[in-house]
């Protein structure tokens, strides 16, 4: 895939991977779409990114998806990469949890309904172009997962495995899919847990070299080492992840 001259959609862009993704796209002449769920945090970005469109959306809300899909049909069909990077992870123990049903259904709504919403949604307009992309961001808690976020875990999973269907799905159109498989990395949702973090832009600037070569699976950093322990051995990577790093 070419790192310029795309029109990009990402989602969650205002903060973490998601802002480096910005960053780094909107250096190689990039017109960027950014959606975000706070309307001050976009309006903040634009200040130092000032050619970048922004929407507000809660991925939360299907109406919210539905109408950033049809905003898309009506004022920017020339989107030809999809980025899903938008997440949300809750650690809590079912035991004590009194918020779990909602903290449920935003988990999934937001990591895994409205991605696979936003790429069946806009695949008309990216199997329109001569070159497209969907990027999915999943976890390397897809291999194996920790105890303190069943759903987030159980979400990245999914996320992975339906990023695999659709690449069979498209193969043989001009719509390529990738997914970007992170570590633990040193991000706002991950403050004050783990140890051995990577940056947001060590991150990137593994994955867009991958991009650039169609590697299709970007296992970042410590991943690569979790995906070869799971394959020899999925006890084992259980027993290093059950605890969360």
């Amino acid at each position: 895939m070419k790192s310029s001259g795309n029109t990009i959609l990402i989602t969650g862009g205002t903060a973490g991977i998601g802002l480096e993704l910005v960053r780094q796209f909107y250096q190689l002449n990039n017109r960027l779409i950014v959606t975000s769920s706070n309307a001050e945090n976009l309006e903040k970005l634009k200040i130092t990114f000032p050619n970048i469109l922004t929407i507000v959306c809660n991925l939360a809300s299907e109406s919210d998806v539905k109408a950033l899909v049809n905003t898309c049909f009506s004022q920017h069909n020339d989107i030809n990469i999809l980025i899903n990077n938008a997440g949300v992870q809750y650690n809590y123990d079912w035991k004590t949890e009194v918020d779990g049903f909602q903290k449920i259904a935003d988990e999934i709504a937001i990591n895994l309904t409205s991605p696979m919403q936003l790429a069946y949604g806009l695949l008309p307009i990216l199997l329109n172009q001569k070159q497209a992309a969907i990027i999915n961001v999943s976890s390397g808690l897809a291999y194996a997962p920790k105890a303190s976020a069943p759903i987030y875990c159980a979400t990245k999973a999914a996320i992975h495995n339906g990023t695999k269907a659709l690449r069979y799905q498209l193969a043989g159109t001009t719509t390529k899919v990738f997914e970007i498989i992170p570590p633990l990395v040193s991000t706002a949702m991950t403050e004050g847990r783990g140890k051995g973090k990577i940056s947001p832009q060590q991150l990137v600037d593994e994955f867009m070299k991958n991009f650039e070569r169609d590697i299709f699976e970007s296992n970042i950093g410590k991943t690569k080492l979790l995906r070869f322990i799971q394959r020899v051995s999925p006890a084992l990577a259980d027993r290093i992840m059950k605890g969360g790093l």
